[in-house]
């Protein structure tokens, strides 16, 4: 592996830091190198605080030059005022030797500005360094912005022949402990988690990462006739329907066009800033997004030993298995497939 590919993978894992905290921006992890030596670190921490390069630069010992050194960093700095200054100007007013990205920003206010700004003031710049692990480090924030769309991944648990619950929807526990942190620490990774109303009716769901320190998502109901009851929990809820706009404590239900569909759903989402989106629901609502042509990935959380004969049956799948994972009592079975786009 070259130099360039050892301090890129460094990127990424400081990133990696970042997952859950700093959505709708993306996971970006930078590293100062002089003399071919890692000397100082930096991530984007905290959506709305400092991004990798500022805090990079923060933990740089006094009395390096700086015209000496390289900035490794996973995505092209930005090049616009939002919650913080640009920081491609930032890393041309210190006065970087150079700077080598992974990947460039799809952001229409970035999009290859931070590059050329670099460039503008002498600092040498070397892109596309590890560009497809860098990009598949960021597919939420790719598809947020090339897509316009959240990144929908689509989740369920099954028995071993392909059941979700008993024929009456009686609650019934398929996958085990194991797994049960796994989802929790899932949806903390995703800015939200959506269900259907039979499922908020029959399991009146949490939607929480209890099992799993960090922060909760934002739960999404869809609910056409207001059938469901509030979910419990005092947690923020969007309840998607057809009969009214409305906003009461933590629960604001949004007002839908009547027979509103996946696209329209997804629509709505990203213009709440919602990056990503685990899929929660049953049989239906799982179907209805696969047979819409919406999903970027599936997750299957099938028991080894349980065996139901009948009942909910499991959507189809007939997408190529990325890879597994076992745990005592359950195969996780993950997919992932291209983006269908929006609207």
């Amino acid at each position: 592996m070259t130099d360039h590919a050892v301090f890129m993978r460094r990127c990424l894992e400081l990133a990696q830091k970042g997952q859950g905290q700093v959505s709708p921006n993306p996971m970006v992890g930078a590293v100062i190198v002089h003399d071919g030596k890692i000397v100082a670190e930096g991530w984007h921490q905290q959506y709305g605080g400092p991004h990798a390069e500022p805090n990079a630069l923060a933990a740089l010992p006094a009395g390096i030059p700086l015209h000496e050194c390289t900035v490794y960093v996973n995505l092209e700095p930005c090049s616009h005022y939002g919650k913080t200054p640009p920081c491609a100007g930032l890393l041309a007013e210190k006065g970087i030797g150079r700077v080598v990205v992974g990947s460039s920003d799809p952001n229409p206010l970035v999009n290859g500005r931070g590059i050329q700004m670099l460039k503008d003031v002498g600092i040498v710049v070397e892109s596309g360094v590890l560009q497809s692990a860098c990009d598949d480090f960021n597919r939420r924030f790719m598809v947020f912005h090339r897509e316009r769309c959240p990144y929908v991944i689509l989740k369920w648990a099954c028995s071993q022949d392909g059941f979700m619950a008993p024929e009456n929807r009686e609650r019934l526990q398929i996958s085990g402990e194991e797994a049960r942190v796994m989802l929790h620490r899932w949806r903390g990774q995703e800015d939200a988690v959506l269900i259907g109303a039979n499922t908020a009716i029959m399991d009146n769901p949490m939607l929480d990462r209890r099992l799993s320190p960090g922060k909760n998502p934002l739960r999404v109901v869809l609910d056409p006739h207001l059938r469901a009851p509030q979910l419990q929990g005092d947690f923020p809820t969007l309840v998607l329907n057809s009969l009214q706009d409305k906003k009461e404590g933590n629960c604001e239900w949004l007002k839908m066009p009547q027979n509103f569909g996946v696209a329209n759903i997804l629509e709505k989402l990203y213009n709440k800033q919602i990056a990503s989106v685990l899929v929660e629901g049953g049989p239906e609502t799982l179907k209805r997004f696969l047979d819409s042509g919406f999903g970027d990935e599936v997750r299957i959380i099938r028991s080894k030993k349980m065996h139901m004969e009948n009942g909910l049956k499991a959507p189809d799948i007939h997408w190529n298995m990325d890879h597994s994972e076992e745990t005592e009592t359950d195969i996780i079975e993950f997919y992932r497939r291209g983006k269908a786009p929006c609207g």
